[in-house]
């Protein structure tokens, strides 16, 4: 529980400043204590009255303030607290705390404070992909800061991508973790995400279209609730999250081998989109184009990974969840599947392309179990993913 804990948290600026009001309330309504930090940029998205109206504590914000540092002074203020937070953290920020600025309070806060950090980024697109973002957020990764985000989706300024900051319940979920006490620590779960790619010969491969952001964000959301994760991935678009065991493959049998040498898992969630089939001979050379005609092309089965943890005799998971991407009857479908391959839950969605989903940024599924199929309203895939490891977590107890 979160009760009586001590959170500073730091407003960056940026229209994303709004959600750090939600935020705010979020962790209230969990006993936690906020001191805010407003930045001046922050300060022209929300007011310092509406922070500290929810807060319920004063809002700082200048350095300089001489009865501040009489009563608190910053190096007092960045140490008595369990946890920081900077929510939303803009590129500037970040910037600044990896080159070791302290130009304003809230750098110099995090310059010189010896709690942990925690980050939600929140930028444009093309600032988050920027190399000297990227060299920032490596430098920071390696001093030990923990990042919550940033999401794919549509933002402010009209673009689409990586960038906008994650919700306020999925944050509270990642202070949840950073302050050990997740609901699911202790506790291992394999999770498969991706596409995988079966070669046809050196340069061609069979393939489809998943972006492998669905499996990413359940990694992250059971990373949050405190779970070990393993994680799993073919070839996918989506980088792969932190702070889980990395484990890259290229076609289904590495996939099951690398899933089998995971084992023993309390959970295992089989969100990857595995090819059914592979062809059973790939050329060693690349296929050349003949007078002959089309080549012919023999195909085999690909291991089915989900049936056969499913259906493992001794070491299964408590819990092994599979999904299912339909274009037609999808709940019919689903629900065949799910006593066909032996598995617990399945996770049903209609992949057909009218809907966007496959490689898109939201989802729209089914959770169907043994007493039945539970409908969920279209959201985010973060947002699929947080409630997805919420279950987890009550199952697994």
């Amino acid at each position: 529980m979160l009760t009586s804990k001590r959170i500073l948290l730091i407003i960056g600026g940026g229209i994303a400043a709004f959600k750090s009001l939600d935020l705010i309330r979020r962790l209230r309504e969990r006993g936690v204590e906020v001191t805010p930090v407003l930045t001046r940029a922050g300060a022209e998205f929300v007011t310092p009255l509406s922070v500290s109206a929810l807060a319920g504590q004063k809002v700082y914000t200048d350095l300089f303030d001489l009865t501040d540092e009489a009563e608190m002074g910053h190096i007092q203020l960045s140490r008595s607290t369990d946890l920081i937070v900077v929510a939303p953290a803009t590129a500037d920020l970040m910037a600044k705390m990896a080159q070791g600025h302290a130009s304003d309070l809230a750098s110099t806060l995090l310059l010189a404070t010896d709690t942990p950090v925690l980050i939600a980024p929140a930028m444009n697109v093309r600032m988050w992909q920027h190399p000297a973002t990227q060299r920032n957020i490596a430098s920071l990764r390696a001093d030990g800061i923990t990042f919550v985000g940033p999401e794919d989706g549509d933002m402010a300024c009209g673009e689409h991508g990586p960038g906008r900051m994650s919700e306020p319940l999925e944050i509270v979920a990642v202070v949840n973790a950073a302050l050990a006490n997740g609901p699911l620590k202790g506790r291992r779960i394999l999770v498969t995400s991706g596409p995988t790619h079966e070669p046809i010969d050196p340069v061609r491969y069979i393939a489809n279209r998943s972006s492998g952001a669905q499996g990413t964000a359940i990694a992250r959301a059971l990373v949050a609730l405190g779970a070990d994760v393993v994680f799993v991935t073919g070839p996918a678009e989506t980088p792969p999250p932190d702070e889980v065991e990395l484990c890259r493959v290229q076609t289904a049998q590495q996939m099951l081998e690398a899933c089998q040498a995971a084992l023993p898992v309390d959970a295992a969630i089989c969100a990857a989109a595995v090819a059914d089939w592979r062809v059973a001979s790939a050329a060693t050379s690349k296929m050349k184009k003949t007078k002959s005609g089309l080549p012919q092309m023999e195909f085999a089965e690909n291991p089915d990974i989900l049936a056969t943890i499913s259906q493992m005799d001794a070491g299964r998971p408590a819990l092994v969840i599979g999904f299912a991407a339909e274009t037609d009857d999808v709940i019919e479908n689903a629900t065949a599947k799910r006593l066909r391959k032996g598995c617990d839950w399945i996770v049903a969605n209609d992949v057909s392309p009218a809907t966007g989903i496959m490689g898109g940024a939201e989802n729209e599924v089914t959770l169907i179990t043994e007493t039945g199929a539970e409908p969920w309203p279209r959201m985010t895939k973060a947002r699929v993913a947080g409630e997805l490891a919420r279950r987890v977590a009550d199952a697994l107890g």
